[in-house]
């Protein structure tokens, strides 16, 4: 059997075998979130002899690096290490070459796969946690149980029992369940001496001068365009509950022999698109609306570029903190926006026939998500809770302006944030539509990750390990948030997990020096 047929059966199995029990389960280190930190913890401490429960509330495992993100974001000189290492070089050997950064979705998800096919590894997927259970200061056990198909619970509660956990989650669920302090938005450029933090608008990504906002041109009382918020301008470098946008990033094909065509979806309503029909007539000699990224099979990885894209900027309110049926609504928003774009550019004949002529070219590959429509089902979450430690790393970390000394990882990207808000601004008794949010900064280069961001404070929960909600600002996380990154600080976690369940120590108390992964 190859490994794409070892996929296909080894996961669903896995997950039976893990949730099976009608009492509670125990095992030595507990995963929240199936995500590419949640499947290198696993690997890591399963390696290290211990058993491990993997927690994911989808049926994808992987997060990004198996949901569309061929094309890894990596910092200037950044170095890969450890596991990450290893994943990046067995994509080059499963393509027949060296290391190799870009690759299909199919291809990481049998390379996970692949590692997490160890009897000390038990997953349960499509199920949610309901409760982390704490005394004192740790976690004792946490309560679960399945979700259908729309994210709501749909089954018998099970407790989980273990001596650590990590949560590898996107958003933060278990950290906050636990009563860990975590914030969500963006701080004043005040709050850390951030001058790219808060409100803030870029020239990149970004409207031309003009655009009329109102559904009749000229006249407020009409109403706003899809897509344009009410909210007033704010004062440069403000706080807000905002996030960055999400979208997901679209792995498509031009091979006539796997092309799936594009299909007007469910639901069209080309007035979603108005916006991008003006910002076109606006720009006429531009004609790049998306980022297109060449990956092995004749295919592409989509990504949001300009003023309107695959950024469904200013639509995932309430996604944080929401439930998972909530979360679900949003994801599939997201998914019917992006196939709707698709859909304007083909059909509308107020785009300019090279943008549809392209397009026209592209389609869904019918060898990836077979069992999803061949469509990613992973939303790009770019953005959720950020834990408040002991330290938070801000934007002097990423331009070398301090250096921890308890540096466990290295990250190196640019300062990025997508557009968080799509707004009517007037200049020069001009009212027009205008994104904010939008921050490409480039830092000196790699910099080091404090072991203190990834632990909670000693006061609040001494088991728990967060190597993806980080402790970090806004504008520093946009930095740390790639999955190389949260593979690496994954690694750090579950060394630092074996070694509090050996030692029967908090997590504080480890010395960082033994769970680093530095070049």
């Amino acid at each position: 059997m190859g490994m794409r047929g070892l996929l296909s059966l080894l996961l669903p199995a896995i997950c039976i075998a893990a949730c099976a029990s009608p009492a509670g389960t125990d095992c030595d280190i507990c995963i929240y979130g199936g995500t590419s930190a949640g499947v290198i913890a696993a690997r890591s401490a399963a390696q290290q002899g211990k058993n491990v429960i993997l927690i994911e509330p989808s049926s994808h495992i992987g997060g990004l690096t198996t949901g569309g993100l061929g094309q890894t974001d990596m910092g200037k000189r950044q170095k890969l290490c450890g596991l990450a290492k290893d994943f990046y070089d067995d994509v080059g050997k499963y393509y027949g070459t060296v290391s190799k950064l870009v690759f299909e979705p199919h291809a990481a998800s049998e390379i996970f796969a692949s590692y997490l096919d160890s009897p000390k590894i038990r997953i349960c997927k499509d199920t949610g946690l309901r409760k982390a259970v704490v005394r004192g200061r740790k976690i004792k056990s946490i309560r679960i149980a399945p979700l259908d198909d729309k994210g709501c619970f749909a089954g018998r509660e099970k407790t989980i029992r273990a001596k650590v956990f990590i949560d590898c989650s996107y958003e933060g669920d278990l950290m906050a369940s636990a009563g860990v302090g975590y914030t969500t938005g963006r701080e004043s450029s005040e709050t850390y001496g951030e001058p790219w933090n808060g409100f803030h608008f870029a020239w990149y990504h970004q409207f031309p001068d003009g655009v009329d906002p109102y559904v009749v041109p000229g006249e407020p009382s009409s109403g706003l365009l899809w897509g344009i918020s009410d909210a007033a301008e704010s004062p440069e470098g403000s706080a807000d509950s905002l996030v960055q946008a999400y979208n997901l990033r679209v792995c498509l094909t031009d091979s006539t022999d796997n092309r799936i065509p594009f299909t007007k979806p469910d639901g069209y309503d080309a007035g979603r698109y108005e916006l991008l029909a003006r910002l076109m007539a606006a720009q006429p000699e531009d004609a790049r609306y998306f980022i297109w990224s060449p990956m092995p099979g004749r295919k592409t990885d989509i990504n949001n570029y300009g003023g309107f894209s695959t950024d469904m900027i200013g639509c995932n309110s309430g996604y944080i903190e929401g439930s998972y049926s909530r979360r679900k609504e949003i994801l599939d928003a997201h998914g019917e926006y992006i196939k709707g774009l698709f859909w304007f550019i083909l059909t509308d004949p107020r785009v300019p026939q090279a943008l549809s002529r392209e397009v026209s070219r592209w389609g869904y590959p019918k060898d990836e998500y077979t069992e999803n429509g061949h469509w990613t089902p992973q939303l790009y979450v770019r953005e959720g809770r950020r834990m408040l430690g002991d330290y938070v790393v801000t934007q002097a970390d990423c331009e070398g302006r301090i250096r921890v000394e308890d540096g466990i990882a290295e990250a190196a990207y640019m300062m990025d944030s997508h557009n968080c808000q799509r707004i009517v601004v007037e200049r020069n008794g001009v009212k027009m539509v205008k994104n904010e949010g939008d921050v490409e900064i480039k830092i000196p280069g790699p910099y080091p990750v404090s072991y203190r961001a990834i632990v909670p404070k000693r006061e609040e929960c001494t088991n728990l390990l967060v190597p993806v909600c980080v402790s970090a600002s806004h504008i520093a996380f946009g930095s740390i948030r790639m999955e190389p990154v949260f593979m690496t600080l994954g690694e750090v976690a579950a060394r630092a997990a074996c070694i509090a369940a050996d030692e029967a120590c908090s997590v504080q108390d480890i010395d960082y020096r033994r769970v680093r992964c530095l070049f």
